[in-house]
């Protein structure tokens, strides 16, 4: 669980701190995007639906969760303008009660998604989803470095800032793992963010393809996601 939480911080902060380590980063997000998002949608409908509905005695009130999470991250997204899935925001184009706004949303996002690292589940031991844990890695990265983007011009602020987002998720896992939840609250938050994760996939794979043009490079980069999902899941 420690190796796990390192992981979960080390890579935020190297995500969000890119934008002025890599020149040029905010020109070239959107392959990297296009390539977490893909992976995320494949590891969601390969790992955490089947899953799910496994563990599940009630398959279609699941499902219902399911929904309620896909338009919950929706209402969040209206209040952190997308960050989630690496939409950048100029500086002068955010207010300070939109920038409170923004952090909040990500918290709660990333406090729920931390709690997938947990549970109990017929097809791994307890923390050892390795699968899950690349995939929000790789969802988280972008998100770091659209927060950072968007925060620019608060100088130390916008680093605290990041620091409070890269605790987010593993303060998730932490309270999951030593609050006792019913089986029951731990199967609905489960499919909230099985449904969160459906709907950032999938709204990376629309923002990427401008006027519905699909070339080439995202084809293969979205078969990359989708192949690295496949045996990192099934191989690891």
């Amino acid at each position: 669980m420690i190796l796990t939480i390192l992981i979960l911080i080390v890579c935020t902060l190297l995500g969000g701190l890119s934008l002025n380590l890599i020149p040029g980063m905010k020109q070239n997000l959107r392959l990297p995007l296009i390539f977490a998002g893909s992976y995320l949608f494949a590891i969601t409908i390969i790992h955490i639906i089947p899953e799910l509905f496994s563990i599940s005695p009630n398959p279609s009130k699941v499902g219902l969760y399911v929904l309620i999470g896909f338009f919950m991250q929706q209402f969040l997204e209206y209040f952190s303008s997308g960050v989630e899935h690496g939409h950048v925001h100029t500086n002068k184009a955010v207010s300070v009660s939109g920038r409170f706004s923004i952090i909040t949303a990500l918290m709660v996002h990333s406090l729920l998604e931390g709690t997938l690292l947990t549970h109990d589940s017929p097809f791994h031991e307890k923390h050892e989803s390795y699968s899950l844990l690349l995939g929000i890695v790789l969802h988280k990265m972008p998100a770091a470095f659209a927060l950072m983007a968007t925060m620019q011009g608060l100088g130390k602020r916008a680093l605290y800032l990041l620091i409070l987002f890269s605790l987010a998720s593993p303060a998730g896992l932490l309270l999951s793992d030593f609050i006792l939840l019913s089986s029951d609250a731990v199967l609905i938050v489960f499919a909230i963010v099985c449904g969160s994760f459906l709907h950032i996939s999938t709204t990376i794979f629309v923002e990427a393809s401008p006027e519905h043009h699909f070339g080439l490079n995202k084809i293969l980069i979205s078969l990359m996601g989708a192949v690295l999902a496949i045996l990192v899941e099934f191989m690891i």
